[in-house]
C-alpha cells in the first residue's frame, strides 16, 4: 500500500479545553501527495499536523482517541524522536525554529542528535545547502537573514533528515508575495523530485492551489471537504469556503451565475488569463 498517513475516527481534546479540537477525523494520505489544508483560525489544522509528527499526544496534553498511523507507526505508542526521523515539521515563524549561531550548525543539529557520523553530516549539509541554494549563507547567523532566507534554512534543517513527509504550517504567512511564491515553488520541486509527501497549511490559496493534488477544508474540528481541488471548487454548495477562495475562482463562479461557464475552474491568475483568452477567441471576440 502507498498510504503514509491513516486516521480512523481520530478525535482530540486539549487538557485545558472543554471543546474537541478535532472530532471524528477519517483520513488516508498516500505517498507523494501534495495536500493543501485550509480553514478558519482555530478549526483544528495545526492540531492535525501535531498528531502527524507526534507532538500530540507526547508533548501537548489532552485526550487522543481513535487510530492514528503514520508510516506504519502508531502515533500514540511511538516516541516523538522516532517520528521526527521521518516527518519534518516547518513552523509558521522560522525564528522559533532557528536558535544556533550559524546556518551550518542549524542544518547539522538534528543529525548530531541522531549520532550520525561526522562525514555523513558534512555530506548532507553541503548537499541540502546546494539544493536550497543557500551555500553562501552557511557561515551567517540566522538573525542576519531575511524572512525568506530564514524560511529556506528552516526547510533545509528538516530536509537534511531525509524526511518522507514534510509538514508546513503556514510557511508563507510572514513573507512578501514574491518570497512566498519562491518558497511554494521550492516545496513543489521537492515534492516532484524526491516524492516527498507534502502537507501544507495555507490561507493564501492562490499561492498553492495550482500545485496541489488534494484540498482539505476543516471547520470546527471536522473535515468538511476533501478531494481534487477543481472538483471541490466546482460544487455549488461551498459557501463555507467562500472567504478563502482566490479571486480567479470567485470570478469563475460569478461568471457561471450569469450564464458564462468557462471550461474549467482556474486555480491561479495565470490560468484564469489563459482560460479567458481561449474563451474570447472561441466567441470570436479576440483575434
Amino acid at each position: 500500500m502507498n498510504s503514509v498517513i491513516y486516521f480512523r475516527d481520530v478525535s482530540f481534546k486539549y487538557s485545558n479545553s472543554e471543546q474537541f479540537a478535532l472530532k471524528d477525523i477519517n483520513l488516508n494520505i498516500n505517498k507523494g501527495e501534495f495536500v493543501l489544508i485550509t480553514g478558519p483560525s482555530g478549526c483544528g489544522k495545526s492540531t492535525l499536523c501535531r498528531i502527524i509528527n507526534g507532538l500530540i499526544p507526547h508533548f501537548y496534553g489532552g485526550t487522543l482517541t481513535g487510530e492514528a498511523i503514520v508510516l506504519g507507526y502508531d502515533v500514540s505508542r511511538t516516541p516523538t524522536y522516532v517520528l521526527a526521523r521521518y516527518v519534518g515539521m516547518v513552523f509558521q515563524n522560522p525564528e522559533n525554529q532557528l536558535f544556533l549561531s550559524s546556518v551550518e550548525k542549524e542544518l547539522a543539529f538534528g543529525l548530531e542528535n541522531l549520532s550520525i557520523p561526522k562525514p555523513e553530516i558534512e555530506k548532507r549539509v553541503q548537499e541540502v545547502a546546494q539544493l536550497m541554494n543557500i551555500e553562501t549563507l552557511l557561515d551567517k547567523a540566522p538573525y542576519e537573514l531575511s524572512g525568506g532566507q530564514q524560511q529556506k534554512v528552516a526547510i533545509a534543517s528538516v530536509l537534511v533528515m531525509y524526511p518522507k513527509i514534510l509538514v508546513l504550517d503556514e510557511p508563507t504567512s510572514n513573507l512578501d508575495p514574491r518570497s512566498a511564491m519562491e518558497i511554494i515553488d521550492l516545496i513543489f520541486r521537492l515534492n516532484k523530485k524526491f516524492g516527498i509527501t507534502v502537507i501544507i497549511i495555507e490561507h493564501r490559496l492562490e499561492l498553492v492551489l495550482e500545485k496541489t493534488t488534494r484540498l482539505i477544508f476543516i471547520n470546527k474540528g471536522r473535515i468538511i471537504y476533501d478531494g481534487d481541488p477543481r472538483k471541490i471548487l466546482k460544487k455549488e454548495d461551498i459557501d463555507e469556503l467562500e472567504f478563502y477562495l482566490p479571486k480567479s475562482v470567485k470570478l469563475y463562479r460569478d461568471l457561471k451565475r450569469i450564464g458564462i461557464e468557462l471550461p474549467d475552474v482556474p486555480l491561479s491568475p495565470s490560468e484564469l488569463a489563459t482560460v479567458l483568452r481561449g474563451e474570447l477567441k472561441r466567441r470570436r471576440l479576440l483575434k
